[in-house]
């Protein structure tokens, strides 16, 4: 009998400070790019670096734009690598708000390479498997991920609590807050010039733009926006203080046109989605009573479970957000790399969280681009330009076929045709789907991160 891919059916949950002035970077040639020491040991907060204007251009060596997983991944990277950065965050501390995300094994990988997985283990549970169920209630399949692959790691991480685990090993003075870009040119010396909005300029040998999905940076390369691809997604994470009561297993509802899921993030916390279609994205709606109210409508004769973990959730933790990606079309789209200036995570390849990997990927790019880029850095500058390059060249067959699959999963489980929603529910999922063929893009090696010894 023909096999369908678990691909078609799974997908992500649906993702969902120090004060001191910024060191200079040594100026001569054989310490360009050396990563400052770390003076803590035990960092615990952050607070805001503020731009000050009406100077010069200051001199940075690589300047990191965007404190979110991708530029703090990639800034921790080159920090361990021995390679020091700037980065600029255009808020005033950390973002931590938000709600989860999901980590699969490449994702573990890519931080036990930084050294930071085992501090996240601790705080998160591990997910067992994965249950189908129909918007009655009734059980498609279930499957366990370890039945597929013994190494399989599954763990939803809270994405402040990510963020935080990141920031707190970089060095003092390494993010600097408060910093939005206004603008971004080339100097005839080849370096990068940024103005912040408060007229502090910068001038960078290396831009790396991790400045998400609506990048800047992406738009002055020649990068399109993001495309909206017909749906829009609640999120949130309920909260139990006397402890959640569910399994730690993926729970996936499907209907017409609609789909959700939960699972357990914490002993006291489950995130949950509802994704829907929509033709347009609509107006934003800010007031959280309102997207709670809308999202519990959506699914209000569905499983009990789900609409008692929505009520469940406090208001300022429930997101609405449009679904959007960028396809990286061979020989349409712009290169990764513009001279010295380089874009990694969402700002390159926003996708749709239907395989669970836009934040793996972000992650994956980090230890790829900071080894490259540290390579060249310590063995011929000249050479960088040809690193950033090397690194999209490596990057993209994986990224472009990951991101075109995704939206495809995303399409086939929004279907609204009744017919060919009762073929799904009575046909596709009991007695076709596989899970062990979508896993197999979770697999990458990733050795750990240590600078060369002098």
């Amino acid at each position: 009998m023909a096999t369908v891919s678990m691909s078609l059916v799974f997908q992500n949950p649906l993702l969902s400070p120090y004060h001191s002035k910024t060191r200079p970077l040594p100026r001569n040639q054989s310490n360009w790019f050396q990563a400052p020491t770390r003076t803590r040991t035990k960092p615990t907060s952050f607070s805001s670096i503020r731009a000050q204007s009406g100077a010069a251009a200051r001199k940075e060596d690589i300047v990191i734009v965007g404190a979110g997983i991708a530029g703090l991944a990639t800034a921790l990277s080159l920090h361990r690598l021995g390679v020091g950065s700037l980065v600029l965050e255009q808020a005033e501390s950390l973002r931590t708000g938000g709600t989860s995300l999901t980590l699969f094994k490449n994702g573990w990988r890519v931080l036990d390479a930084m050294g930071v997985g085992n501090d996240l283990r601790t705080q998160f549970l591990e997910i067992q498997g994965m249950v189908v169920k129909t918007e009655d209630g009734r059980e498609l399949r279930s499957f366990k991920f370890k039945d597929e692959d013994e190494s399989q790691e599954v763990r939803p991480v809270e994405r402040g609590i990510l963020l935080e685990t990141l920031a707190n090993q970089l060095p003092a003075g390494a993010v600097r807050f408060s910093s939005k870009l206004a603008k971004i040119q080339k100097t005839e010396n080849g370096e990068t010039l940024l103005e912040l909005v408060d007229g502090t300029q910068l001038s960078a040998k290396v831009v790396i733009g991790c400045d998400g999905i609506r990048s800047p940076i992406a738009k002055w390369m020649g990068f399109p926006e993001p495309k909206y691809v017909g749906h829009c997604a609640f999120r949130g994470l309920a909260y139990y203080p006397g402890g959640q009561p569910f399994e730690p297993k993926l729970n996936q509802i499907y209907g017409r046109g609609q789909r959700a899921g939960f699972l357990p993030v914490s002993p006291t916390k489950v995130y949950w989605f509802v994704c829907f279609n929509r033709q347009s994205p609509g107006p934003k709606i800010t007031d959280p009573s309102v997207l709670k109210k809308q999202a519990t409508e959506l699914v209000r004769d569905w499983p009990s479970d789900l609409v008692n973990i929505i009520d469940n959730t406090p208001d300022d933790l429930i997101i609405r957000t449009p679904l959007v990606d960028r396809w990286l079309w061979p020989n349409i789209s712009p290169p990764v790399s513009a001279g010295s200036v380089v874009l990694v995570g969402d700002a390159w390849h926003p996708m749709t969280p239907n395989l669970g990997q836009g934040a793996c990927c972000a992650l994956e790019d980090a230890v790829v681009l900071a080894r490259k880029l540290a390579g060249a850095i310590k063995s011929r500058p000249d050479t960088i330009g040809d690193a950033l390059s090397s690194y999209g060249s490596e990057r993209w067959p994986r990224i472009f076929p990951l991101t075109v699959r995704a939206n495809l999963v995303g399409s086939l489980l929004q279907w609204e045709n009744p017919v060919v929603c009762s073929v799904r529910n009575n046909v596709i999922f009991p007695k076709l789907v596989r899970l062990g063929p979508l896993l197999e893009h979770t697999n990458f090696d990733c050795e750990p991160l240590q600078a060369p010894v002098v």
